[in-house]
């Protein structure tokens, strides 16, 4: 087994090849949301989620864990070769105009089309201006719009943007990270996930911890191990036994309190085995188009609508319909918004690659 993974290469071996899996994983990821949400938002209940009943955690939150691992990694490696003035503008041109974007339409578009109120009364609503506000400037999921999805079991319009706030509170732990030296000491970053780790174990020692708290510990950690393997680059290995190993012992802590450290551990570094592995990276899967960022903002809404718009709608015609609707909007927020703010970016800083270009996570 030594000599297996001796052969297997570096993280900084498997990122020089040409090309690599990043963009395709991205976009299934935020796919996997839409598959979740289609069986809690006709019910309610998170837990009608098939995979929550197996492993704990809906499909969804699997994806969540997946997309924070690949920002960990492509997000600490932009600092990386940027330099932290560079770094900021980076994360505030792929962020920002999307997040901007979606609010708006969804504010004025979908919810003003959907509302029982005329649209001149809709306007006038101070829930609508709320939404706007709250939803920009804090990041709350939980923001209703006025006469709109007030039949659905869920009222809130964007149920996904809360995971931004983890996000960019990991993006400033990369900047404070970066700018006292932490990114080029590997013991440091290893010394993170470790005490994340050891954290989120204890917490299931001391009994039921809020789902608030668990989130709290979880996504940072997912976050961390994501940086960690490309602080440690150079040693670290691109091995499907290393992969493999991590998920039986998962499933061997299954009912322990180290089974979640465990899971989200084999999830990162699963997830980034499967985009660096050479053997499994494909230029076909190399996508010059994300439309990850635009699924992930626009598929719970557009959910929504069409719960609202055929109640009683089966799981599975809304996972149909809502991937079809989600992917075409994605498709205008990438030409006409993304990818033109990753232009301004190009421009600004001299290069813009989509390696480095990274979702939020959902």
């Amino acid at each position: 087994m030594i000599a297996l993974l001796a052969r297997a290469p570096t993280v900084a071996a498997a990122m020089q090849r040409p090309y690599d899996n990043f963009a395709a994983i991205r976009l299934g990821l935020a796919l996997a949301v839409i598959v979740s949400h289609a069986f809690s938002v006709g019910t309610g209940r998170v837990e009608d989620e098939p995979l929550h009943h197996l492993t704990g955690y809906t499909l969804g939150e699997h994806a969540v864990n997946g997309f924070f691992a690949i920002s960990g990694f492509l997000v600490t490696m932009s600092f990386d070769r940027r330099g932290w003035r560079a770094y900021a503008e980076a994360r505030t041109l792929r962020i920002l105009p999307g997040l901007v974007a979606a609010v708006l339409v969804v504010g004025f578009l979908i919810g003003g089309a959907l509302s029982r109120l005329s649209y001149g009364t809709y306007l006038g609503s101070p829930e609508l201006w709320r939404f706007l506000g709250t939803t920009l400037t804090q990041l709350k999921s939980n923001t209703s719009l006025p006469g709109t999805f007030e039949t659905n079991p869920f009222r809130f319009p964007m149920g996904t943007v809360w995971t931004l706030r983890y996000e960019i509170f990991c993006y400033l732990g990369v900047l404070v990270a970066g700018l006292a030296g932490v990114i080029r000491r590997p013991q440091i970053a290893l010394a993170l996930v470790a005490l994340l780790a050891v954290a989120l174990a204890l917490v299931e020692v001391m009994g039921p911890s809020s789902k608030a708290t668990e989130t709290s510990l979880r996504l940072p950690l997912i976050f961390a191990a994501g940086a960690a393997l490309y602080v440690w680059r150079d040693r670290a290995r691109v091995s499907g036994l290393i992969a493999a190993a991590l998920a039986v012992l998962t499933v061997i802590a299954a009912a322990t309190p180290l089974y979640k450290p465990l899971l989200f551990l084999a999830t990162a570094y699963g997830v980034l085995w499967f985009a660096l592995a050479p053997r499994l990276s494909s230029p076909v899967l190399d996508f010059k188009t994300d439309l990850s960022y635009g699924v992930y903002l626009y598929g719970w809404p557009i959910q929504q609508g069409l719960q609202q718009l055929a109640p009683g709608i089966s799981a599975a015609a809304l996972v149909a319909a809502s991937l079809v609707a989600t992917l075409v909007v994605a498709a205008l927020s990438w030409f006409l918004i993304e990818k033109p703010a990753l232009r301004l970016k190009a421009r600004r800083l001299g290069r813009a690659t989509l390696k480095t270009i990274e979702p939020a996570a959902p």
